[in-house]
Formats: structure tokens, sequence, C-alpha cells
């Protein structure tokens, strides 16, 4: 039978029936609204389990939030996803440098993919970022090159791309670091799951 349901309130009735679905299952409370909200965008049920958190990693995504940092993507479709509006309203904003021009230039010039030249431009931003990646496991390489030879200090990584060549070993590189992070492992995630981490912590800012 069809629910018959107001607009307002599909998305509450649809996180009730994720906790039905989970049942039993305890969620870590720091932790449960961003798994949630990547079950609410995918309805995979896998991600109860996929995602791994380091120590308090919602917590300092929140905070950094709340300091006013931006937030830097390898897709557009990331970048359309994130809620900009609470962002602004924070002091942040959202930055994808993978479509502009001299990117794609320097990229093909190097012979290295337009990724790797977007996360060395992120570097150069003037305050502490959170990395939400869904898509390019090169760009979690390099973020990763970087934090180790001293260029870069994210306020966390979210890294969740999706896809079959060297997504599980990059995502696996960002959990050995020593940045804050947030990781499907596995070969699952995809941009529409970055944008939903970051609108988790989001959302709970303004609650």
């Amino acid at each position: 039978m069809i629910e018959q349901i107001k607009p307002m309130d599909i998305e509450r009735r649809s996180f009730e029936i994720i906790t039905e679905i989970l049942g039993e299952r305890k969620l870590d409370p720091e932790n449960e609204l961003v798994i949630k909200r990547a079950i609410h965008t995918s309805a995979d049920f896998d991600y109860a389990d996929n995602l791994v958190f380091s120590e308090h990693a919602v917590l300092k995504g929140i905070e950094a939030l709340k300091s006013g940092c931006d937030i830097v993507t390898d897709t557009q479709m990331a970048k359309s996803g994130i809620n900009k509006t609470i962002l602004a309203k924070l002091g942040g904003q959202v930055h994808c440098f993978m479509a502009e021009p001299d990117v794609a230039e320097e990229a093909k010039a190097r012979g290295i993919t337009r990724a790797i030249v977007s996360m060395e431009r992120a570097a150069k931003l003037p305050k502490p970022c959170i990395f939400a990646i869904g898509n390019a496991p090169t760009a979690l390489i390099r973020i990763r090159e970087m934090m180790d030879a001293g260029e870069l200090k994210p306020a966390l990584i979210v890294g969740v791309p999706v896809g079959f060549v060297n997504v599980v070993e990059s995502k696996e590189l960002i959990i050995e670091s020593a940045a804050p992070y947030i990781v499907a492992r596995g070969r699952k995630g995809g941009s529409n799951i970055a944008a939903a981490i970051c609108n988790a912590m989001l959302y709970q800012i303004t609650r």
C-alpha cells in the first residue's frame, strides 16, 4: 500500500524506516547520523559496516565547520550536493578546481590526473579544509603524499571514492595517516556519499 506522506515528512519517515531496518543494531552515537544519511542517500545498508571513523572524526569535522573551514571536493556533483547555504553562514565555502582550464592544461602537460593538480591547488588555500573525495583515488594518494611531506594538514578527510583502480588502496593510505578521517572501506562510495557525509555534519550544527 502506498503511504500518504506530506513532502516535508518524507525525509523524517525515511530515517524512521532506516532505523526500523537496522533493528537492534547499535551504532556509535557520534557517528550514527553520518551513517544513516549515507544510507538515506544510497539505500545501501552496507554503509553501516564499511564506513570507518578515526577517533572523534565527526566531532572534529563539526568543530572545523563551526570555525569557518572550507570544503574541497573532487567533483562538481559533490560540490552541488553540499549545503552551501549553511556552510556560508558558518564562514566557509566549497571549492572544486577540477573544471578549471589551467588545471586541465597543467595535468595534461605533466601527464597526471586533474585530481592531483586540484589537490595541489587546494593545499595552497589560506585555511584548513575538509577534503570530501568521492571519485578520484589519485586525489587521496596525493593528499597523503603532501601530508607526509608536511605540505598539507587537512581538518578532516572524507575518503569515499567509488570504483576499481587503486580505490581500496588509496582509502587504506588515509586510514593509516595521522589525519582525522571518515572512509568508506572497499569499492563503494561516490560523490553523493561525500556530499551526504558533509551535510550530515552541517545539519548537526543547525539542528
